[in-house]
Order: C-alpha cells, then sequence, then structure tokens
C-alpha cells in the first residue's frame, strides 16, 4: 500500500457484523441493496460491513474484491462504484473520522451521556459499533497496524484536546477504553437485557463513570 493512498477519507464501524463479537450473521444483501435497511439501492452499508469483517480477519494481500461482494451479497463491479480500488476500500475501514465528529459533538460539561447515547444508537441505527473494530488489529504487524494509528490519532488524542486539564491522554485513554467495553459488553450479551434497555437508561448507568474521567474529578 502507497502512503499517500492509506490516509483516504472514509467512515466507521466494526469487523464482524460490525459489532465485534456480533454472535449472529448479518442478513446478505441482493445486488445493488443494503442489508440493513438504511441505504437501500447503493448496498454501501452491506459493503461496509463485509470488508470490515475481511480487512481486520485477515492480512490485507488475502482480501479480495471478490470475497467481500460474496460476503456481502452485491457484485464485485458495485464496490469497484461504490468504493474504487482495495486500497480506497480499506483506507475507508480504517477512517474513524465521521464517527468521532459524531461522539465528541458536546461539551465537555455533557459529553459523557452523549458518549453512551450516540454509541448505543449508533450501533442500533447501523447493526454497527463506530469503534470496536479497532480491536481486532491488536497484535497484528501488517496494514491492520493502521486502524490502531487511526484510532489513536482521531479519536484518542482528539478526545485529550477536547477534556483538556490534568492527565488529559491518561483519561482519554481510559474514557476510549471505557467506550470499547460498553460496545464488548452489548455485543457479547446479545440478546440480553442491554439490547433490550433504551438508550437513556444506559446512559444513567454508565455516563456517570466516564463523566467523572472527563472532568477529572
Amino acid at each position: 500500500m502507497t502512503t499517500t493512498g492509506r490516509h483516504a477519507a472514509g467512515e466507521t464501524t466494526d469487523p464482524r457484523g460490525e459489532s465485534g463479537t456480533e454472535p449472529k450473521a448479518e442478513p446478505k444483501a441482493g445486488p445493488g441493496t443494503d442489508s440493513g435497511g438504511a441505504d437501500p439501492g447503493t448496498g454501501r452499508l452491506a459493503i461496509l460491513r463485509a470488508a470490515r469483517r475481511a480487512f481486520t480477519q485477515r492480512p490485507y494481500a488475502e482480501v479480495t474484491m471478490r470475497g467481500i461482494a460474496a460476503d456481502a451479497g452485491v457484485s464485485a463491479s458495485l464496490i469497484v462504484k461504490r468504493f474504487g480500488t482495495k486500497e480506497q476500500l480499506f483506507n475507508t475501514v480504517a477512517d474513524f473520522g465521521p464517527a468521532a465528529d459524531r461522539l465528541f459533538a458536546a461539551p465537555p460539561a455533557d459529553l459523557g451521556r452523549h458518549l453512551v447515547l450516540t454509541m448505543v444508537r449508533l450501533r442500533r441505527e447501523n447493526h454497527s459499533d463506530p469503534l470496536l473494530r479497532v480491536v481486532f488489529s491488536l497484535g497484528n504487524m501488517d496494514e491492520r497496524t493502521l486502524l490502531r494509528e487511526r484510532f489513536r490519532e482521531q479519536v484518542t488524542a482528539r478526545l485529550a484536546a477536547l477534556i483538556g486539564g490534568e492527565q488529559r491522554e491518561l483519561r482519554a485513554e481510559l474514557i476510549t477504553g471505557q467506550l470499547l467495553g460498553l460496545g464488548a459488553t452489548l455485543s457479547l450479551h446479545r440478546p440480553g437485557a442491554g439490547e433490550r434497555a433504551t438508550p437513556e437508561q444506559l446512559a444513567d448507568l454508565y455516563a456517570p463513570a466516564l463523566q467523572r474521567l472527563i472532568t477529572g474529578h
């Protein structure tokens, strides 16, 4: 992969059906459709789900556009039409920027609750976790290390700058760790109480600990 090609923009979510430890396979989409129903007629989300699974579970060189197409239930030509080359598709998978834009769209005083509400709503809207795929890049020494680099730059470092104060880098790492833990827990226990709970109920229980890290008190 080229250095410049690895910095193309894109969008986010997760490896295994975009929900990390998601136990159920995503329903397949027919050609030109999306399995989640969020982008009818484009297949975009179905392709992204399949690409996230492929790129986070296998070395880059072993991933093929035909394999991603088969997993997504679309044609390989549709992937080329929507995303271009394999490298461009990988860069889309490796970009956490759009998710960070939504997650951090609140002032520090209200950020803890906003983070939980947004995480849960993103998962349910897109059948996906916006951050959890980074976990599957741990220990890999190929192109998947770009996932960690992007995560540190676009999520952890951005959060540290937002919250400010003493030990902000450490606090930002702990906050992102708790967000990853929330995503993993909801995926692990699906179906379960977390899936039945409303975003507000989850925020009532989970957000106070995040807010203490955000404010530093």
